[in-house]
Order: C-alpha cells, then structure tokens, then sequence
C-alpha cells in the first residue's frame, strides 16, 4: 500500500502515530485510514474552537460534541456512530501508549441505528421476472428455478448454490438446507417451484453437467454455480423487465418472508423457515403492508364497521 502522507503542519502528532498504528500494524485500508484522519480532524477542530485539550475530556465534553454532530452538522446517525467508532479507537490506542490515563469514550454508546426496512417485490413484480427466461433452453430452464426455488422457499444465495440433487425429497416437496453455522433445516416448496424443478432435471441440468456433479445449480461448463454468478444471472433477468428496482437474492428472501406475513402467516413460522437462530432477526419484517393491517382492522374489530359497511 502507498504511505499515506501525514506530513502536514495542521495534523497532530498523537494522530500521526495513531494513523501508523493503523497501517503498519493493523494492515487497515489507506481508504479507511483517511476517514479515520477526517473524522478525527474534525473532532480536533470542534475542540479548538470550545477552547478544550483533547488530553483532559470529559464525558460531558463528549456529550456536547454528539449534540454539535446531530443539530448544528444534521449528521445522520449511521454517520455519527462511524465517527464515535473512530474516537473510541484513538483514544484506546492513546490510552494504551500513557498519552491519556483513560479511554473516555469507552463511556460513550453510540445512537440507535436508522432502521432500514428490508426491501422487497410486490407480487406482480415476481410474476415479471418469472416471465423472463427463456425456457426452450437449459440455462433458461435453470434460472427461472433459481427465481422460483429463492422465492418459495427465502433460502439464502449462498444456501441455495449449496443444494444438491441428493437433499431434494421430490415425493415430499421439501430440500435439506445446510444453514449457518452448519445447522440443517428443511424447507418446503410448492407447485410452480416443482414444475420448474422436474423440466429442470427432465431436460435441462444434463446438458449442463459435463462432469460428475451432483449439485443442483450449475453454469454453463458444468461446474457448480456460484453466488456471485446467481447476482449476475438476476442482475441480467431484471434488465429485461420494467422493473426500477436493484435486484438481489436476499430481495427475494425478503419477498418470501414479507407476503407470508402479510397473507396471515405467524412470526414464529416465519422465523423457523428461514432459519433465523433469534426472533429478533424475523422481526424486521413485520412492515406488513397498510391494506393488510386495515383489512384485519376492519374484519377483526367489532365497532369498526357500520351496518357491514367499512
């Protein structure tokens, strides 16, 4: 990696040896080294102009400058969080070398994160791109079981191009999936997945498979396929439809757990098909949408119609 300059007269010599820690010692980016410079530097310049010696801080001190951060700057607060992150390791490492007595930002938790709702298709978008492979041939017959099998059952990416022939139970519907932390689940497909997966197997996967492969997914050389190449196939898929969206696999995923709820399915069930070890990683998905919640408002609550009217 090219040195970093940080031979400049404006720039403290306590963040020049913290900026070559990081480098030479802990081998970080030269692209993150020059944010950790930034946002520390801006820290020294709000401090300079408080009249206070970033060697004697207080927590009070550290509260003001969060404030300074989120109503003079209108940082955001994923914003706000990377530079704490900055601050707590500069000053661990001055901690470290007797620079400082202690690491007052240890002190300091960060804001609560933007949350960011999971980003999903309605239906009629699925029903897009399932339209668009070309299924007289065999790559065509195998991307849309990709879109298919990703959808009826919210596997991962990198779970799905793991499946083999052998995990498939054809007479029950169901694949044996090798999750995180090599914890196995099974999951359940239904009839436009199995269409898709018997003309897949009956006169597609064997023009594909020049070599002895018992994986389930693969390219065009007859090797297994990888994640990078199901973005690439859903990447070229979506090109082809009117569709103003990124697409990606974990989209998909979303779709699947997100119609589940909004058609009535209970968290719990959600959570056990994707293979979520906490409840709290389902939760997020619990934007069901505003119709939903009104029909089951109006359906559910006694005093919410009049005379069958909504």
């Amino acid at each position: 990696m090219d040195k970093i300059d940080l031979e400049e007269k404006d720039i403290n010599k306590d963040l020049v040896s913290f900026l070559e820690y990081l480098e030479y010692q802990k081998n970080y980016s030269k692209h993150t080294i020059l944010n950790y410079r930034e946002d520390i530097n801006e820290y020294f310049n709000y401090l300079d102009s408080e009249g206070i010696n970033y060697k004697n801080i207080e927590y009070s001190d550290i509260r003001f400058y969060l404030m300074y951060l989120k109503d003079t700057k209108k940082d955001i607060n994923s914003s706000i969080d990377r530079k704490l992150s900055a601050l707590r390791s500069f000053y661990k490492y001055m901690a470290n070398e007797g620079i400082v007595s202690t690491n007052v930002f240890s002190l300091v938790s960060g804001p609560k994160k933007d949350k960011k709702l999971p980003r999903y298709f309605e239906y009629n978008e699925l029903e897009e791109l399932f339209r668009v492979p070309n299924t007289s041939t065999a790559l065509g017959k195998r991307d849309l079981l990709i879109l298919e099998m990703l959808y009826a059952t919210g596997v991962r990416v990198s779970e799905l191009v793991n499946i083999k022939v052998s995990d498939i139970d054809l007479g029950r519907r169901n694949i044996l999936i090798l999750g995180k932390g090599n914890k196995e689940r099974y999951v359940t497909y239904g009839e436009y997945c199995e269409d898709a997966l018997k003309s897949y197997l009956d006169s597609g996967r064997s023009f594909l498979c020049g070599i002895d492969n018992d994986y389930l997914f693969l390219n065009s050389n007859g090797g297994q396929l990888t994640e990078r190449g199901v973005r690439y196939i859903l990447d070229k898929i979506i090109k082809d439809t009117s569709i103003n969206k990124k697409i990606s696999p974990h989209m998909i995923r979303h779709s699947f757990a997100t119609h589940l709820l909004n058609n009535g399915c209970d968290l719990l069930t959600v959570q056990k098909l994707l293979g979520h070890e906490s409840i709290k990683a389902t939760q997020v998905y619990t934007h069901v949408s505003t119709d939903r919640l009104k029909d089951v408002y109006y359906n559910s609550f006694p005093r919410a119609k009049i005379n069958g009217k909504k």
